[in-house]
């Protein structure tokens, strides 16, 4: 099991005059999947980011630089398989699905579409937004539990995006609660380095990895891309208040997708062969999972997170503009939103055109609220992932 969560605060100058960020670490109970509380604690706070706006001034932050969400992005394969399509070949109907899940269409990739091409092509649209060009990024994050090379997508994503300064890029590997994880991990480079820009996408194809006659997993999941350009900028501006990740082992018997060997390889004879070698050729198997178990987790876990993250950011939940959940059921969103009592109107939901996207289902969520308006400039969210590992996480971040 582990955990950290954090907040942003200011530290107190050196005698050389050079601001130094401050690591407390506080105790605090959390929720595991089996109900047992530790906590250890990594944090830099925002005192009184509850009554700010991005024009206002607010306490002197703790650490020397702040940084911000400026620009997001999302793409989807074309190809777009309905409840109704399902039931063509699995026991199920589109009422089953829906009522279940809230889920009625879902994006596949097919032919020649990859999911590096969609994890660039989001990438392309959030630098647009941003205003930001490729050579400029000086960091590229890919949070995906499908990589198309065993070694990591990310460098493929930088080279297609035209990145001729080289810029660090690599995978981060948490499923439905990647993306939290790497915008935490974009948040803490930017504070403790010198990068301005960094590019984090969120993608995954699931639909490679799905059994789709089983009707209990096939109905949930579709392939998509989203991502985020998160810039630096002054303390007195920054959009990053707090965060609280953990992860617990334990719980992986309810979700997981696990190596397994295939049959023996016949050509390789066997003379002369030490026991138990040449190994096998492996593979990964289907997603396996426990609805119920998964839905206990979150629930739980979830609302805890983020009123812990609020805290530690000295934020109010009635200071909130948006509530912005991992899109895996709509029963979850549901229930977590009445645990922390959050009104329906105030939720961002896209669960039932895509399904479960895994890493990218937040920032393809936050894409469309922003393009259509209802996420503004200086909006307070309150993200939180969850799945598999198991993982979960939140954090309290400002649009632009």
């Amino acid at each position: 099991m582990a955990n950290a969560s954090g907040f942003f605060s200011p530290s107190v100058p050196s005698p050389t005059n050079r601001i130094k960020p401050s690591v407390g670490f506080p105790g605090s109970g959390f929720c595991s999947i089996d109900g047992i509380s530790k906590r250890v604690l990594c944090s830099s706070k925002v005192e009184g980011a509850d009554k700010l706006s991005p024009s206002q001034s607010r306490a002197p932050s703790l650490v020397s630089k702040g940084c911000k969400l400026v620009g997001c992005g999302s793409a989807v394969p074309t190809l777009q398989i309905s409840n109704d399509d399902l039931a063509e070949f699995v026991d199920t109907s589109d009422e089953w699905i829906s009522v279940r899940t809230g889920i009625r269409n879902r994006r596949v990739l097919t032919g020649k579409e990859s999911l590096v091409s969609l994890a660039t092509e989001a990438s392309r649209r959030a630098l647009q937004m941003a205003e930001i060009e490729p050579d400029d990024v000086d960091m590229v994050l890919f949070c995906s539990s499908t990589p198309e090379d065993l070694f990591g997508s990310a460098p493929q994503i930088q080279k297609a995006l035209g990145c001729k300064r080289n810029p660090l890029a690599y995978d981060i590997t948490a499923a439905c609660s990647g993306f939290m994880l790497g915008l935490v991990s974009a948040a803490c480079h930017i504070r403790g380095g010198p990068f301005q820009n960094i590019l984090v996408i969120g993608a995954d194809a699931l639909s490679r990895f799905v059994d789709w006659t089983d009707r209990t997993t096939c109905i949930l999941f579709g392939d998509a891309a989203g991502a985020v350009l998160v810039q630096a900028c002054d303390s007195e501006h920054d959009g990053f208040f707090g965060f609280d990740l953990h992860s617990d082992g334990d719980g992986q018997r309810h979700l997981n997708a696990v190596m397994k060997e295939n049959e023996v390889d016949h050509t390789l004879g066997s003379n002369g062969a030490v026991l138990g070698f040449p190994p096998q050729h492996v593979s990964y198997s289907n997603i396996q999972m426990n609805g119920k178990e998964v839905f206990r987790f979150a629930v739980r876990c979830v609302p805890q997170s983020i009123e812990s993250a609020l805290e530690k950011a000295g934020i109010s939940r009635s200071n909130i503009d948006w509530l912005l959940l991992h899109q895996a059921n709509q029963r979850i969103i549901d229930a977590v939103a009445t645990r922390l009592e959050v009104p329906p109107e105030r939720v961002i939901a896209n669960l039932s055109n895509y399904g479960n996207t895994s890493a990218a289902s937040i920032p393809l969520a936050l894409d469309e609220a922003v393009r259509s308006g209802k996420v503004k400039s200086g909006h307070l969210i309150a993200a939180a992932g969850f799945g598999a590992g198991l993982t979960w996480g939140s954090a309290i971040v400002r649009w632009r």
